[in-house]
């Protein structure tokens, strides 16, 4: 389907025209093509449709490269540690956590329970530059932040180089 094929230009320049059979069906079919790409990207994933109460978003993170390291910061508001699980494995960080949440309301006439979980999930490919057997973890104010120190010879030292007059 091209652009073209949505707009309907044998129409007189200023008259609004609607021709059901040549307009409306361009966009049923664009409707049914984007449902189709939704069912794909979700089958056999653990998100369902129907459920979105229950799954937030990946944690935003910040990326960042010095000579020395890599530093990774996840923001995590609200979230204890110990609710935290970081991994390394096979080249990936791994963030996950869950965060359970249980109110209570008690009056004379009626006492309210809410419960509600929450998980989030996000992996994280790393630099071959990375040495993962020396990373650290550190979690303050809802921010959790890793460290990956380079690998001795992923560290360049800047050299000068003489300029030598051109014959």
């Amino acid at each position: 389907m091209t652009i073209r094929s949505l707009i309907n230009w044998d129409r007189p320049f200023g008259v609004p025209v609607r021709r059901s059979g040549d307009f409306f069906p361009s966009f049923s079919a664009l409707q049914e093509d984007m449902n189709n790409l939704l069912e794909r990207f979700y089958k056999g994933s653990d998100v369902y449709l129907t459920n979105w109460d229950n799954v937030t978003a990946s944690p935003a993170v910040n990326i960042a490269e010095n000579d020395k390291s890599f530093r990774i910061e996840a923001e995590l508001p609200g979230m204890p540690p110990e609710a935290v699980d970081v991994s390394v494995t096979d080249g990936y960080l791994t963030i996950k956590g869950e965060r359970k949440e249980e109110n209570e309301e008690k009056d004379v006439d009626y006492i309210r329970r809410e419960y509600s979980a929450s998980t989030f999930y996000r992996q994280i490919p790393l630099p071959d530059a990375a040495n993962a057997d020396k990373a650290e973890a550190s979690f303050k104010n809802g921010i959790l932040t890793v460290t990956f120190p380079k690998k001795a010879e992923a560290v360049q030292h800047a050299r000068k180089l003489q300029i030598k007059k051109a014959a």
